[in-house]
């Protein structure tokens, strides 16, 4: 079942900005995505929460407290309230339409993190012409789901989107040999842009990504991607088991993982200092 999509469309496996490059800036900050283009990145990693009137941010939790100098639920305040917070005391929190325009030829991968912005991230979307800028993954199969039946609305043409955690289960059980009667539902997916799976090394004491699992996942077409990757030992470790991505907040660990391999395809120098 082959899949594919212009998101997909780079040479050797993907090296993903996770939340822009969160180990030298402050997470999903313009400041990290800047930086990680800077660096010769074409694929940001970004989430996605909406404001109590519709504005989507480009945001991790869904409350300010944790990385801003503000409180709050997000849901629930107005953009002109969630504008005056800062990330890490000094960045703005990024409208995600805002990421889109500052860096047209980035490719965004975008983590749904709750219902409330599935709606606008369809419009944001349809705003932007970003169809094929975009892969859509979250940690909600339900909001997956949803999000696949509100983008037609929008597009005859697929959007990306990774696999659910339900669908991860799935693969992970028939990687290892046992029946798999949700296999036929893994088939439909193709038809919605479903192309790739998102996942970690491993789930607690639950390995996930193995030789076999790669294996599976590229027998039915689909991509892997692993996260959050920031050791270069495990980084090698992921290549040798052929993953199609991986997402990192050491960007220059990476950088240089894949430069080693001759999977690095993009013609920025390497910073000697960072």
């Amino acid at each position: 079942m082959p899949r594919s999509h212009p998101f997909l469309d780079h040479p050797g496996p993907i090296p993903f900005a996770h939340r822009g490059g969160a180990g030298a800036r402050p997470e999903n900050s313009m400041a990290a995505f800047q930086r990680a283009t800077d660096l010769g990145y074409r694929y940001l990693e970004t989430d996605a929460h909406a404001t109590a009137d519709g504005v989507v941010l480009a945001f991790h939790d869904r409350t300010l407290d944790r990385v801003t100098d503000r409180t709050g639920v997000l849901a629930r305040l107005p953009y002109a309230e969630v504008a005056k917070a800062r990330i890490a005391g000094t960045e703005p929190i990024p409208a995600l339409e805002d990421v889109l325009g500052s860096f047209p030829d980035a490719r965004v991968n975008i983590d749904l993190k709750d219902a409330h912005v599935i709606g606008p991230l369809a419009e944001v979307l349809h705003r932007t012409r970003a169809f094929d800028r975009v892969c859509v993954t979250s940690f909600s199969t339900r909001r997956l789901a949803q999000m696949r039946a509100r983008l037609p609305l929008f597009t005859r043409q697929p959007v990306c989107m990774a696999l659910g955690p339900r669908d991860i289960a799935t693969l992970r059980a028939l990687s290892y040999g046992r029946p798999g009667p949700r296999l036929a539902r893994l088939a439909a997916l193709a038809d919605a842009g479903v192309t790739c799976a998102q996942v970690p090394p491993s789930f607690g004491p639950l390995r996930v990504i193995t030789e076999s699992f790669v294996a599976q996942c590229h027998a039915l077409g689909l991509k892997v991607h692993a996260w959050t990757i920031n050791d270069p030992a495990t980084m090698h470790h992921l290549l040798d088991l052929g993953v199609d991505g991986i997402m990192t907040d050491e960007l220059v660990s990476l950088r240089h993982v894949l430069s080693s391999r001759g999977l690095w395809h993009h013609t920025r120098p390497l910073p000697q200092h960072d």
